[in-house]
């Protein structure tokens, strides 16, 4: 697995994309923080850029680079779900401009994977994260299912865990809303 890593920091580092799993579905991945990185992404996914996209982090404290203040009731719902969560900020910060939602925010997750855990510790780094697949279409329930035209367009493809079948469950997100509260977006 070090080679692997290894060559997706190379990868991220030179603004390049990757084609990664995660803690939910294969994904493909760039430097968040790199706006043309990011380009890449949307143009690969042929997606409208006013879709935002998630990005993912290793632990609370790069998720704090990313949002400022964590609030206690996102700090409590991390720490007691134990599935993949991704829950919506009202304000992005040291991230590219082109990852956030026109509205300022962002949706993060935390991720509770070795191999991304390790990759995002690794890099330095916070993740983009988005399903392998052209917009609009299903999600791949495993990496033989993605289609060859995503597969020539990244600079990098992870060759661990093709062969498992990915549950083809996304995240739960949440919005945290100003006044404390969070909404359910997505189960």
């Amino acid at each position: 697995m070090e080679e692997v890593i290894q060559k997706c920091i190379e990868a991220l580092e030179k603004g390049g994309t990757i084609l990664y799993p995660t803690d939910t579905i294969w994904g493909l991945g760039c430097d968040a923080t790199n706006q043309k990185a990011v380009e890449k992404i949307y143009h690969i996914k042929k997606r409208m850029e006013s879709k935002s996209l998630i990005i993912l982090v290793e632990d609370e404290e790069r998720l704090r680079q990313c949002t400022g203040v964590i609030p206690d009731i996102a700090r409590d719902l991390i720490r007691s779900v134990d599935t993949p969560l991704t829950i919506i900020y009202p304000a992005a910060r040291n991230l590219a401009k082109n990852v956030i939602a026109e509205d300022g925010s962002i949706g993060i997750r935390i991720v509770k994977n070795d191999f991304c855990e390790t990759l995002i510790r690794r890099f330095g780094k916070p993740i983009v994260s988005t399903s392998a697949n052209i917009s609009g279409q299903q999600p791949p329930l495993m990496f033989k299912f993605i289609s060859e035209e995503i597969k020539k367009e990244v600079d990098y493809i992870v060759p661990l865990y093709q062969d498992v079948l990915c549950e083809i469950k996304p995240s739960t997100i949440i919005k945290l809303k100003d006044t404390g509260e969070f909404e359910i977006i997505r189960k």
